[in-house]
Parts: structure tokens; C-alpha cells; sequence
């Protein structure tokens, strides 16, 4: 769930809540005759049906159902098919010739090929070339990050991707394969204002057929998917104004699952007959945001040039206490944060602990803002350089009640310090474009202090990494940080051949962006949810341990393992539970996962159940377990906002 990006995308569409209770559009219970309806709710609107154009949990989630990825991602998070059946790696790591589904359709009946593929990934690629985003620009760095220098199709059945160097993240790209005879009439000018309305066509095991605004959007089985099916013939994505109306819906049977919901509404939910409840890990994070816009902007801009200054930024950190947010806020779910890499995520193996953690010390921020030279009036305000008294604005969304409370602590805390803290909600759409810059388009003027929001990232953190460059300002990054060290490190880190030195390299940026204090993490965010099992069966965590079901915008996998509610799971489906060994010995259906390939031994190996996992200088393709949630916005990193 992208980094479910917190690109532009978030922020250049609008949301529109109901106003009232959420009526289902459909009875709850479904007779024989009629189709089995998979209702999934979330409290995010849908922000766009066209791919490029969002930078929500909720829009990846939408595309991943509509769409295959050139390879999809597993129980694990392993590289499994997608588009592409199969894949083999030359020996020098360079090269990658994928092999389509024989056969394969997209959802109208046209043939589905190595064209499609091909088209997509070259309309990316030459925007890359020409230094352009296409739409809210969240999709092109997997194309950048890949490295990939060329693309051909020189059979129905085969794509070949050349890369500057040998590089897994080929495998790990959140870009939707497109039917050409649908996109192909769009250039980078005109595929950003393109709608892609329902119907929508695509490979993917369900497609949109139906979207209300606010409301909801209907999905219907997809009859020409190459993989395994699920039980459910429809899948409603339903959207709902607050959580509690949408706990009540999931209690009353009208609802299967419910996204994103409070730890309060998680513990009471805990012993109700047919409900499970799940706190699993949503590879996230919380942070106060800080404008470091470094340039006057007329009629905008921070209201004080103190937030320029790391070492005012760095003083208030050490005013908050991220264990009482914890406990008070989450109720004790969730960890303490500190750097833009969360632990106990799919991104965990990648996260450093700073050398040199701040910690809450009230009297200590005060020494720390008196030495750096912001003094206290006579009245106890507390003065910025040019001798005005600190009032911060303190924005969030309505979409997280626990950020919402978080600011009220921060709020607090602050004020001990003599700086005055006003507190705004906004609907996310509102506050994504209050957040962008002049780079981002001249009507936009940055006018805010502080945000709390959050990030959901990739298995790789690589694009949440990429936010924090300074060609990322005016598109996906919201602390304007611009660090030509930073830069050379991130281009650094996306070139190594070997995982431990690119480890050293991503812990020096982390620790780099701690120090100059561009966020302050509140915590590392668990995802709780809850479903039913009266209707439907076979749900299984993703990751299997410490994960959760379905959505977040991670994969449409779990979707085709559920079962109607007393029936068996499908074979491949009962091996999928048992782990990926099992899954990939078992081997039955097209939707079993494929191990990535080895990258030694003549001319490479072919993906399939005997194949070995991909080592490229010691570069595991086989990506670890998630345990804590958010890089969509949730929005993926590179999205903003979680569902």
C-alpha cells in the first residue's frame, strides 16, 4: 500500500463523505439464486479509478482488483504470478524475459499480451526519460527505481525488460498492466484528465462496474481471470462517513469486513459471535509534519521561518511523548516511532534505530529552544528570531480520529513549551492540496505549520525513501526537505548489488533525516480490522504471520482465496495457508506462487515450484513478513491516508 503513495494523487482529487448513516446497496443475505457479495468497508473515499491519478489506500485497492502487476506479490510478499506466468534472469542479472498466461483475455474478450505489457511500461519509461510525472506522478519511480533501460515484446507470449544493472526491484513494481486497445489513444498530456470510468477493463480477478462517489464501488467477477477465483462473485468496496456506523454495519450482517478501525471498537468487538478480530501490521507510520519550505511564498507559507530551522524543529521533539500517544491514543497497540522506516513492517528489515533518540523532557525542549535563540516574553510566549510570538496551525484529516486526539496532546505539550497551538480538521482531499506547494501548480501556497498524517509504505522503502529528495517537492514530499548529500545517498542505496552495504546506506539516510528532525514519527501504526466468517471462509493474513486478510492496497491475492462460508478451500488455496513452500509444491493452479529465479547458472532459470529464490549479490527477492501498518497516503508511500 505505497509508499497504499502519498504523491500529489492523494491531494488533487476530491473526497466526498455521506452525511449520514451508509445504506448498503444490497440485502445482506444472499439467497442461492442470487450472486455471493463480498461487502468490504473503509472510512476513505475513492479518489480516482484511473491508476495514475490516485495516492490512496483506497485507489490502489480499487487498480489491484481491476488490474494485474507484471508480477503479483504473495502470502509473504514473494514475487508470485501476475500478468506474467512466469520470468527468467540472464546471468549477468541484466536482462528479464517474463512469459504471459497463454490464452489470456482481458475482461471485454480481447486477447491480453506481451504487447499490453510492453505499452505500459514504455509509456512510463519515456515519461521517466523526459523528466515527467504522468498524473499525480506515484506510479513512475517503480520504473525509475527498476532502472529499466528498455522494454520489447518479441512474441505475444514474451516481454524482455533490459536494465542498467542488475536489480530485484523489477519484480516489486506497484504498476498496473493496461489493455492498450483501451489506453493506447492517450499521451502524457491527456492520460492524466482520462477518467477510465466503469466499466472498467482490465486482467484482474474483479472489475469495476459501478462507482458512487462517496458511497460505493461495485466490482464483478472478472470471467476471463487466468488464476484462481474466489467466492465471491461481487465485491463492494463500501465507503462510510464514520467507524462506528460502519462497526454497526459489520454487527448487523451487513457488512463482511471493516478496514481501519479504533482500538476501542476493536476490543469490544473481540467474543461477538462470527466476528474476528485482527490486529496485524500495516508497514506505516504516524508523524507530526514540519513546513521546512525554504522560500517565502507571498500570501503563504509557514507562519513563522522557525520551522526552517532544524535545531527549533529537533527542540520540539523532545515535547513529546510518542509511549503516552501509545497507550492513551492506540490503547497500546502500535509502537513508538522514530525514523521514516517503521519496524515489525514488511519494510522492517531495512529500518536503523537512530543513534541518538530523543526522549520526553519537557524542561529539556525549553533549554534546547532557549540555546538555539527562542526566547520567552514577559508573558510566557514564546518569541520567534524576528520577535513574534510561535502560534503554530496544526492541521489533520477527518478520517483519523487517533491523529485528531494525538494533536490535542501535542497540543498541550507545546503550550508548556509557550507556543500556541491551533488545531483544524479537514477532509483529506482539502488537506493534501493545503499541504502542496508553488512547484506543484501557482495556485497552491503551502500555508500550513504542522500536519499529523500518515504514510503507508512498500515491502521495499524505496519510494518512501525517494519523498525526501528534492525533486520530490511539488509532488510526493510534504517536508520540502532538500539535501544534496541526501540525494547522492538515495541514488547510492538504488545501485547497490549487495542488500548489507545498501542497509548502511539507507541507516545513514534515516539517521540523516532524524537529526535534521523533518519529522517527528509518533508511532509505528498496527492495522485493526475485523470480518465475519458466516458468509465467507478461507481468509488468510498477508503476511501470514502477524498480517492481516484483505485490502490495505497491498494485493488482490487473498481476494482469491476465499470460500463460501462451510465450503473447502480449493487446493491451491489450502496450500496457500500452509506457507509459500507449500503453495509452490503444490503447484495446481496458475495463482500458485512462483519463487523468483536465480540469477547464476547459464542462462538463467526459469521461474516455477523448483525454482530458487533470485541472489544478486546477496539481494533476497524474497521480501519479509509484515507485522506493523501505512506507504500509500493512508496514501502509499508515496501514498497518503489509510483506509
Amino acid at each position: 500500500m505505497r509508499q497504499l503513495q502519498r504523491t500529489r494523487a492523494i491531494r488533487l482529487a476530491a473526497a466526498f463523505f455521506l452525511t449520514a448513516a451508509v445504506l448498503l446497496p444490497a440485502a445482506a443475505t444472499a439467497t442461492a439464486a442470487s450472486p455471493l457479495v463480498l461487502r468490504e468497508g473503509t472510512t476513505q473515499d475513492l479518489d480516482a479509478m484511473n491508476p495514475f491519478n490516485t495516492n490512496l489506500v483506497s485507489g490502489y485497492e480499487a487498480y489491484l482488483l481491476n488490474y494485474d502487476l507484471l508480477v503479483n506479490f504473495g502470502p509473504n510478499f514473494e514475487a508470485v504470478p501476475g500478468y506474467a506466468a512466469s520470468w527468467t534472469v540472464s546471468p549477468d542479472g541484466k536482462t528479464y524475459t517474463f512469459k504471459m498466461h497463454p490464452g489470456m483475455k482481458w475482461s471485454d474478450g480481447t486477447p491480453a499480451t506481451s504487447e499490453d505489457a510492453r505499452w505500459t511500461l514504455q509509456f512510463v519509461l519515456d515519461a521517466v526519460k523526459a523528466g515527467k510525472s504522468i498524473g499525480v506522478g506515484a506510479l513512475d519511480p517503480y520504473v525509475a527505481n527498476a532502472g529499466i533501460t528498455a522494454v520489447t515484446a518479441p512474441d505475444p507470449e514474451t516481454l524482455v525488460v533490459t536494465l542498467e544493472q542488475p536489480n530485484p526491484r523489477v519484480l516489486q513494481m506497484y504498476v498496473p498492466i493496461l489493455p492498450k486497445h483501451v489506453w493506447g489513444k492517450q499521451t502524457l498530456a491527456t492520460i492524466g484528465d482520462f477518467k477510465n470510468d466503469p466499466p472498467v477493463v482490465g486482467s484482474g480477478p474483479y472489475q469495476a462496474v459501478e462507482w458512487k462517489t462517496g458511497e460505493y464501488v461495485r466490482f464483478v467477477r472478472n470471467p476471463n481471470y487466468w488464476g484462481q477465483q474466489g467466492a465471491a462473485d461481487e465485491v463492494f468496496l463500501q465507503f462510510f462517513k464514520t467507524t462506528d456506523s460502519m462497526v454497526q454495519a459489520l454487527k448487523s450482517g451487513e457488512l463482511d469486513y471493516a478496514h481501519s478501525l479504533t482500538a476501542d471498537q476493536l476490543n469490544a468487538l473481540k467474543g461477538e459471535p462470527n466476528i474476528v478480530t485482527v490486529a496485524g501490521g500495516a508497514n506505516a507510520f504516524t508523524e507530526l509534519t514540519m513546513n521546512g519550505y525554504m522560500k517565502d511564498i507571498p500570501g503563504g507559507g509557514a507562519s513563522t521561518k522557525a520551522l526552517r530551522d532544524p535545531a527549533f524543529r529537533d527542540a520540539l521533539g523532545y515535547a513529546i511523548d510518542t509511549k503516552v500517544i501509545v497507550d492513551k491514543v492506540l490503547a497500546g497497540y502500535g509502537v513508538p516511532g522514530t525514523t521514516i522506516v517503521p519496524t515489525g513492517g514488511a519494510s522492517d528489515r531495512w529500518h536503523v534505530d537512530p543513534t541518538n533518540p530523543r526522549h520526553f523532557d519537557i524542561a529539556l525542549a525549553k533549554q534546547k529552544l532557549d540555546a538555539a535563540g527562542y526566547k520567552l516574553n514577559a508573558q510566557g510566549e514564546r518569541l520567534d528570531k524576528e520577535g513574534k510570538p510561535l502560534n503554530l496551525r496544526l492541521y489533520t484529516t477527518s478520517t483519523g480520529t487517533e491523529w485528531q486526539q494525538a494533536a490535542q496532546f501535542i497540543r498541550d505539550w507545546f503550550g508548556q513549551l509557550g507556543i500556541k497551538v491551533t488545531t483544524q480538521v479537514f477532509d483529506s482531499a482539502t488537506l493534501g492540496n493545503i499541504e502542496l506547494p508553488p512547484e506543484a501548480g501557482a495556485e497552491y501556497k503551502a500555508k500550513w505549520d504542522l500536519v499529523i498524517w500518515d504514510w503507508v509504505l512498500d515491502p521495499d522503502p524505496n519510494n518512501m525513501l525517494k519523498d525526501f529528495t528534492c525533486a520530490a517537492i511539488g509532488s510526493q514530499s510534504d517536508s520540502f526537505y532538500c539535501n544534496p548529500k541526501y540525494d547522492a545517498l538515495f541514488e547510492q542505496q538504488n545501485k547497490a548489488l549487495n542488500e548489507a552495504d545498501r542497509k548502511t546506506i539507507i541507516g545513514e539516510m534515516q539517521q540523516m533525516l532524524y537529526d535534521d528532525a523533518v519529522y517527528h514519527v509518533l508511532y509505528d501504526e498496527p492495522q485493526l480490522d475485523a470480518y465475519r466468517t458466516d458468509r465467507f471462509g478461507g481468509w488468510q493474513n498477508q503476511p501470514i504471520k502477524g498480517g492481516f486478510p484483505i485490502g490495505g492496497g497491498q494485493s488482490s491475492y487473498d481476494y482469491t482465496l476465499l470460500t463460501a462460508a462451510g465450503a473447502s478451500a480449493s487446493p491451491s488455496a489450502a496450500a496457500a495457508s500452509a506457507g509459500p513452500a507449500a503453495s509452490s509444491a503444490a503447484g495446481a493452479t496458475a495463482a500458485a506462487p512462483t519463487p523468483a529465479p536465480s540469477a547464476s547458472g547459464g542462462g538463467g532459470t526459469t521461474g516455477g515450484s523448483n525454482a530458487t529464490p533470485l541472489l544478486l549479490g546477496g539481494i533476497a527477492l524474497v521480501l519479509v513478513l509484515v507485522v506493523a501498518a501505512v506507504f500509500i497516503r493512508r496514501g502509499r508511500a508515496g501514498a497518503k491516508e489509510e483506509e
